[in-house]
């Protein structure tokens, strides 16, 4: 991938670099904020499933008075449009997206890279769909440090995805 600079016919690359701001794979998560009430999270995946934003992961964090809704959808923008249309409160946090290895200790692999690498993992969950050109299984990870966090798995040999990946 381009990098800002130019191509093999003299055009200007525009890179994850410059789309983003930053030069190493990573996704946007929504962390959508709903009342713990009955129907909330049925209104919350309704509003994309009569879309073609997928749902390519979710994850629920539930305390007594909300629930706190960590999303992963296969187009960023329109899901922002959705969520900003349906007005559901959310901020939003980047992940690192890493293809689990051919091992039969996948999660194990993953975690002592990232020990190794002194990477605090806040959270992780897996990922709903096959991601990628291949369809691979991965594991979506919020870390302290995720600059850090990438390059200790690419310098590893882990794959990463970026949000160009998760389109369906």
């Amino acid at each position: 991938m381009l990098l800002n600079d130019d191509d093999e016919n003299g055009h200007l690359g525009t890179g994850f670099a410059t789309a983003h701001g930053r030069d190493w794979p990573s996704v946007r998560q929504f962390n959508i904020f709903l009342a713990n009430r009955m129907g909330a999270l049925l209104k919350l995946v309704k509003q994309f499933e009569s879309t073609d934003v997928q749902v390519v992961s979710l994850n629920v964090v539930e305390t007594a008075d909300c629930a706190i809704i960590r999303l992963l959808p296969s187009n960023y923008e329109r899901a922002y449009e959705l969520l900003t249309s349906g007005k559901f409160p959310f901020t939003e946090s980047d992940l690192i997206v890493v293809k689990l290895p051919d091992d039969n200790r996948p999660l194990l692999t993953i975690t002592k890279a990232l020990l190794g690498g002194e990477i605090n993992i806040h959270y992780a969950y897996p990922l709903l769909i096959g991601v990628g050109p291949m369809g691979s299984t991965a594991l979506a990870i919020h870390v302290d440090n995720l600059e850090n966090a990438a390059n200790t798995l690419q310098n590893q040999g882990f794959t990463l995805f970026n949000e160009d990946d998760l389109a369906c």
